[in-house]
């Protein structure tokens, strides 16, 4: 295991002990299905370093334009709009399809946003991922990544 993968790693356990610390406290006095998909956001961070990604942002959003990006990355010269899907049970339906075409719609619309704040005087490839976390409880996490998951210009799931 090189150096990255474990810094990685000890970040991921220093966090969840943290998080764990917070809600013995009584600190996290927020929705359960609000805590549930923050630790799935934590969790796909943490996934997506471990494949190389370089995430630069968190629940980004513009100020002005409703909505947020669950995480803005770098995958290689591609910068990567990211929606997570957590849920706690596999249900007839996959996470990844509550990512409708109005919740698409919002993350077009924030890209657009963040791509034009971009220093840069072209701007770069862009691609639309999203990521299902399964937390089923007594299981190892499952994710599934989906690169690619809709463009700029489909109104439909490619």
């Amino acid at each position: 295991m090189n150096l990255q993968k474990m810094r990685v790693g000890w970040l991921e356990r220093s966090l969840a002990g943290l998080n764990r610390f917070a809600n013995k406290r009584g600190r996290n006095q927020m929705p359960a299905h609000l805590a549930i998909g923050i630790e799935g956001e934590d969790a796909v961070l943490f996934f997506l370093r471990r494949k190389g990604y370089t995430v630069v942002a968190r629940r980004w959003s513009s100020g002005d334009v409703p909505g947020d990006v669950d995480l803005i990355g770098w995958d290689g010269p591609m910068l990567c709009f990211i929606e997570v899907k957590t849920r706690t049970a596999h249900d007839l339906t996959p996470a990844e399809v509550a990512v409708d075409e109005h919740k698409r719609n919002v993350l077009r619309r924030l890209a657009r946003r963040y791509v034009r704040q971009l220093p840069q005087k072209t701007a770069p490839p862009v691609r639309f991922d999203v990521v299902s976390v399964y937390q089923v409880p007594g299981q190892e996490r499952e994710f599934q990544h989906f690169e690619g998951y809709f463009s700029w210009e489909d109104s439909s799931r490619s």
